[in-house]
């Protein structure tokens, strides 16, 4: 039997527990294993792409446990009233080769994404960095702005989209939540008193949401909304002043902001910083970017926070997934063993 969190179960376990300290906690997960990040397979993830989108299988393993997560990317869903993104992953036994854990991950991207960005911000940003402008208000926004709330404390948002009906959705889900909310009309009154910027737009497309002349010294960029090759949201010219952090520097060359820069340019893998084996901001004046494009290993960390939270829970379903004869030889002797029970 394979353990299955389905939608209707993840929104119970989430709403329970309270949506921070599930962000918080995943948080925790994820910084776990970001410290291990030698022991993990790291490979780019295996992309299919279209002219309207991208399907995508993330793999990782850390020798113990194997996770996969499957993926998609379609911009152009919003209009026909579908998710830019759906995903579902699995959590296997390496030692067997069996899998034990299946969960709807449409959610729960959208919370390791979050818990991503904000640990990253932890060690990256200024710490008495107060105010966050979040430009791209979709489906990830709310996300973004509880965990930077939870775990670093942001209350003052300042929020602008091409969309504003998507900034007035974003407003009316944190309202109550503890947020002072300014409504802005561009991306340059967005940043304007920021010290953290989330840039998350959905456009598969290069495209300038920041230019240079915008982005002031001393801030911490989120850049997550590039994810797939010709897909970018910065100005180049931002990318050389800033210290550019990134998860896997393979694939983010590929899919990532700095898909517009030299193969070789410098940047900084975030692990090593986080262990302590690399600089991160050095000066209230540095402009420190992650350039987030999302990859394996933070999955893993997703399903496995979220099974042990199930393991806490009484009320689990279990899927019959794996044929398993009494006899692991005679697999055909299944199909006779139903004969005679019907």
């Amino acid at each position: 039997m394979v353990q299955f969190v389905s939608v209707s179960k993840i929104l119970d376990l989430v709403n329970k527990h309270g949506v921070e300290n599930v962000l918080k906690g995943m948080t925790e997960y994820v910084e776990q294993d970001y410290r291990r990040w030698p022991l993990f397979d790291k490979t780019p993830r295996v992309a299919s792409h279209s002219k309207v989108g991208v399907i995508e299988l993330m793999p990782t393993s850390d020798g113990e446990l194997y996770s996969f997560k499957y993926v998609n990317g379609h911009p152009k869903n919003t209009k026909e009233g579908k998710q830019t993104v759906t995903a579902f992953g699995m959590l296997a036994d390496v030692d067997t080769g069996y899998p034990f854990f299946l969960s709807e991950m449409t959610v729960l991207t959208a919370l390791r994404t979050a818990a991503t960005s904000v640990m990253a911000a932890k060690h990256l940003a200024r710490p008495d960095s107060k105010t966050m402008a979040i430009i791209g208000n979709g489906a990830q926004s709310e996300f973004q702005a509880l965990a930077f709330k939870a775990v670093m404390g942001i209350t003052n948002l300042r929020l602008y989209d091409t969309d504003a009906e998507a900034t007035e959705k974003c407003a009316a889900n944190l309202d109550g939540k503890g947020f002072t909310i300014t409504i802005c009309r561009s991306s340059e009154e967005a940043i304007t008193g920021a010290d953290i910027i989330t840039t998350v737009t959905a456009d598969k497309q290069k495209a300038t949401i920041l230019t240079d002349n915008m982005v002031g010294s001393g801030v911490h960029i989120n850049a997550i909304g590039g994810d797939c090759p010709g897909k970018t949201e910065l100005h180049k010219d931002i990318l050389l002043r800033s210290k550019i952090f990134v998860e896997f520097p393979e694939q983010t060359r590929i899919e990532g902001e700095i898909q517009q820069l030299d193969d070789d340019y410098p940047v900084v893998e975030l692990w090593e910083v986080i262990t302590g084996g690399a600089e991160g901001r050095t000066s209230e004046r540095d402009i420190t970017l992650f350039d987030s494009v999302g990859f394996a290993i933070e999955d893993f960390s997703g399903l496995r926070y979220i099974y042990d939270l199930v393991k806490q829970d009484e009320t689990t379903q279990d899927l019959e997934m794996i044929a398993e004869p009494a006899d692991p030889r005679n697999l055909f002797g299944l199909l006779e063993v139903k004969q005679a029970a019907e």
